[in-house]
């Protein structure tokens, strides 16, 4: 005889359902709204425009706030991370403007050379470990492996993006891939569909700036 096929209970269901109304109600107008902003900015950045920065910029300190002030307990390297994002989104928006004599870019869409990726490679274990330890000693933090390592391969990504480096999108696709089930856990489901979705714009990301990566782009 066949095995029985097992049936969900029409409960077990409604259930499901009543617990993801009650996660959706919990989803906060901050969090809309830096959600909001920042897949605006990456968009932008897909476009390899200048306004990934002041789009950016507004997402970035409204989630710095719900990392330090609504997570439990806090996100403290995604929060600390996020307010590096503001002073590198700062730098990065002046890099960007920056034009040589012929009006074209000082800082065009680029390759980094081998010793930019070695370099980069240490810098981002080295801030990896050193987050770590700072999370697992002297703070109450439950996820300090993952809050670290989203946190460090963000940082490389952020600063790669600012000197307009094709590999920056490399970096966002691995610290994506673990922001996702990091921030199912801490009950930011909107955040955990946004990372989700830069993902996959990282993805496309990637793949437009290597398209335009032998012209100059003009803003």
């Amino acid at each position: 005889m066949y095995p029985q096929t097992q049936i969900i209970p029409v409960m077990d269901k409604a259930h499901f359902l009543q617990i993801l109304m009650e996660q959706i109600r919990l989803i906060t107008p901050i969090e809309v709204l830096s959600t909001v902003s920042q897949v605006i900015s990456v968009w932008f950045a897909q476009k390899n425009s200048v306004w990934v920065y002041p789009t950016g910029i507004i997402g970035v300190l409204l989630a710095a706030y719900l990392y330090f002030f609504l997570a439990e307990p806090p996100l403290y390297a995604e929060g600390s991370v996020h307010c590096y994002y503001f002073v590198l989104s700062c730098y990065g928006w002046y890099l960007w403007v920056q034009k040589k004599n012929d009006n074209t870019l000082m800082y065009p869409i680029q390759w980094s050379t081998p010793d930019v990726w070695k370099k980069t490679a240490v810098l981002s274990v080295v801030n990896w470990m050193g987050i770590y330890l700072l999370l697992k000693y002297m703070t109450d933090s439950d996820t300090p492996w993952m809050d670290s390592f989203v946190s460090a391969m963000a940082i490389t990504a952020m600063w790669l993006m600012a000197a307009r480096k094709i590999e920056n999108w490399l970096f966002w696709m691995v610290s994506n891939v673990v922001a996702i089930p990091l921030h199912l856990y801490k009950s930011f489901y909107l955040f955990s569909l946004m990372f989700f979705l830069f993902l996959v714009m990282a993805i496309a990301g990637f793949f437009q700036w290597k398209k335009m990566i032998s012209s100059t782009q003009l803003y």
